[in-house]
Formats: structure tokens, C-alpha cells, sequence
């Protein structure tokens, strides 16, 4: 019998559970340890923010989820790991506990580097956890004139939310009549608006914002935050009202004295999503050491991928299905404009970009086909 361990309930690490379940036989434990009972859909926070769904819709009893699959689940903090011993500390009810295995998927996320911004946390607000997009939607309610800088710092690896974010304000304050007392800029730390793909991207999304009569500073990378305003590297300052800016993002600390991950904290690995310097240890999502955005798709490709493969691994094969590392997103702009973007990182391949209201629509419908796949139920 072969216990395997998935740290982490978010995307990469339900998949990588489920996955394992489906594929490996009975006598098999699997083990799911989350911080947290629920599951949070965490793509729908915009959403959330703008009253387009509410709390209940995006969170998911976890732990029903799990055991319905025979996946033992545990809710605990993770305290420490130690690849050498295949052994991983948690925090449970208060007390520690010390949890063996003999495969790994370390699938617990990034954590927000707020502390690198001066100013960004008693200034800025951001939507990327459920409670900071519930407070934003409270900010919103009473922004009916001034200027609206929405953006994202450098290192923050995540620019949907940003374009998405000034779209819904702009549709909202139309709606409230106040479109023209206000003023929407989005500021980017890159000349690309955080969106690979070059040159082929950016006149698309100049379109959609021009239209929406939203302004856009290239190459501004955020490095404090006063009261009022928001000062680039180069001393260049941009004034506001309201601000909404994604943080920096960082490797957990968990990991950073194992001798796992590189310089900011994310696990290395290979194609295989073994870790590069641990045995019988894998890492999904955007706890990895890959290069580009880090999103929900490309956390349950990777969920699939250490799945298939440890279960080779247990069966006494070698790994042989491969992370094919690529970007598809979707800016839901609400209308005809929103713009579907698909890049690969590791193929010299030409980016594809669609634009159109269909685009805007399949990402929701994408979003209800996740959670009704895997049964996940309203907490309640």
C-alpha cells in the first residue's frame, strides 16, 4: 500500500486528489490537508465584487467532496516539511501532528508580498481573496466621482483580475449614471499590460479599452503608495480616488529553507512536476517554479499530470506524462469586446487571440461546468 499526501485545497490539489482516486486501486490512501474546509472558486471574485454572484455561490464544501471520492480529508495548518524523512508537520485542533507519506503533491499556493510596497497595505485594496473582494464592493457603493486606478505591481503574476475589475466599474458606474464624472486608468509594470503574446495582444486590448474610454500607463512599476497617490520607480506619480492594485507574489515560506525552491520561494521542477531536488515529491499550481501568469487552468493541468505520474511511480512505471506549460485566458469585458487569449510558453508558436461576446459567455459557462463536474455542494 502506497500513502500518498496532497497539501493544499485549491485547484491543483483537488484535481491531483480526485485524479489519484480515479486512478489508483482501493488499498491506496490518499490524503487531502487544506487550511480550510471549504473551497473557494476563486476566478469568480470579480464577480463577487461587483454583486454579480454572491458568497454561497463561490464556496464549496471541501471535506463532503472529498470523502464522497474515499479521499481522506484533513483540515490543518501545514507547519513544516522535510522531503529527507517524507514527512510533513500540521497543525491540528491546536495540536501538532506529524504526517508520513510515501509520495507528495505540495499544492499550497503563493502568498501575497504586500510587505515589498510601501504603502500598499494602508492604501490599496485588491480582490483576491474572498473578503478583500467583498470589502471592495462596499468601496465601490459610494465611488460615484473621481479617479479609479486599477493595476497591478510587479512580480504579482496574475493581470486578469485588473481588466476585469475596470470593465465591471465602468459598466456599474454607467449604470449608476456617474460614468462621467469618473476617470478608470489601469497602470502596468510592462509595456504588454501583463498579457504575453506581445505585439498580437496589445491593439486588441487598446481597442476594448478605448471603447470603454478607460486610460492605460505602460511601464509602470509600482514602488510605494501615499495617501492620494501611487509613485513608479522612475519617480513618475499617478493621483487617485480609488485604488485597487494586485500585489507582489511570493513562494510560501514553508518551503524556502528545504533547498526545493528557487530565489522566491517556488518549488522547482521539471516537466514531470517532480521536484528537481526531493524524491517521491511533486508540486502543482502556483506553488511551481514556472515562468508566466500563475492561474487556475494551468494548476489542474498540473493536478492531472503528478497524478498520472505518481500513479505510475506506484505501479512500478516510470513517469512519462508531461506538463505542456501554456497560458489560455479569458477577459470577460461583459459585451463583445472581451478578448480569449492562448500562448504557449515552451513552443516557438504564434499567440492566438479571438475577440467577441462569445468568449465572455463560455468563460462563465466554463466556470458552472468546473464545480458541476465535481459535485461540490453550497456549504449549508
Amino acid at each position: 500500500m502506497a500513502s500518498v499526501l496532497i497539501i493544499g485545497g485549491g485547484f491543483g490539489g483537488v484535481v491531483a486528489a480526485e485524479s489519484l482516486a480515479q486512478r489508483l486501486d482501493p488499498e491506496h490512501q490518499i490524503t487531502l490537508v487544506s487550511r480550510h474546509c471549504e473551497f473557494t472558486f476563486f476566478p469568480a471574485l470579480v464577480r463577487l465584487a461587483f454583486g454579480r454572484c454572491a458568497p454561497e455561490d463561490i464556496f464549496y464544501d471541501l471535506e463532503k467532496a472529498m470523502l464522497g471520492r474515499r479521499i481522506e480529508f484533513v483540515q490543518a495548518e501545514i507547519l513544516s516539511l522535510d522531503p529527507g524523512s517524507r514527512a510533513v508537520v500540521a497543525l491540528r485542533e491546536g495540536r501538532e501532528k506529524r504526517l508520513p507519506y510515501d509520495y507528495l503533491v505540495f499544492s499550497l499556493g503563493r502568498r501575497l508580498a504586500i510587505e515589498h510596497v510601501p504603502g500598499l497595505s494602508l492604501h490599496s485594496q485588491h480582490l483576491l481573496t474572498v473578503g478583500d473582494a467583498l470589502r471592495f464592493r462596499e468601496t465601490i457603493k459610494t465611488f460615484e466621482r473621481g479617479h479609479a486606478v486599477i493595476g497591478y505591481c510587479p512580480e504579482s503574476r496574475l493581470s486578469v483580475p485588473v481588466y476585469e475589475t475596470a470593465f465591471a466599474l465602468d459598466r456599474a458606474l454607467r449604470e449608476r449614471g456617474r460614468r462621467d464624472q469618473t476617470k478608470i486608468t489601469i497602470i502596468s509594470p510592462d509595456s504588454s499590460g501583463g498579457l504575453l503574446g506581445g505585439g498580437a495582444v496589445v491593439p486588441a486590448l487598446h481597442t476594448a479599452l478605448e471603447k470603454h474610454g478607460i486610460d492605460f500607463i505602460p511601464d509602470f512599476p509600482v514602488d510605494f503608495i501615499t495617501a492620494g497617490n501611487v509613485f513608479a520607480k522612475d519617480s513618475r506619480r499617478v493621483a487617485y480616488d480609488l485604488l485597487m492594485l494586485v500585489p507582489p507574489f511570493q513562494g510560501l515560506y514553508e518551503t524556502q529553507f528545504s533547498n526545493i525552491t528557487d530565489r522566491q520561494g517556488y518549488v522547482r521542477v521539471d516537466e514531470y512536476m517532480r521536484s528537481t531536488q526531493a524524491e517521491r515529491f511533486y508540486a502543482v499550481g502556483d506553488a511551481v517554479s514556472f515562468p508566466g501568469p500563475k492561474m487556475a487552468h494551468m494548476a489542474a493541468l498540473q493536478g492531472e499530470v503528478a497524478a498520472a505520474n505518481i500513479a505510475a511511480e506506484i505501479e512500478g512505471r516510470r513517469p512519462e506524462v508531461r506538463y505542456d506549460h501554456q497560458m489560455t485566458l479569458v477577459i470577460d469585458e461583459g459585451g463583445e469586446d472581451s478578448i480569449f487569449i492562448h500562448h504557449k510558453f515552451w513552443e516557438e508558436s504564434e499567440t492566438i487571440i479571438r475577440q467577441g461576446r462569445f468568449w465572455g459567455w463560455a468563460k462563465q459557462v466554463h466556470e458552472k461546468y468546473w464545480t458541476r463536474l465535481r459535485s461540490l455542494k453550497p456549504v449549508g
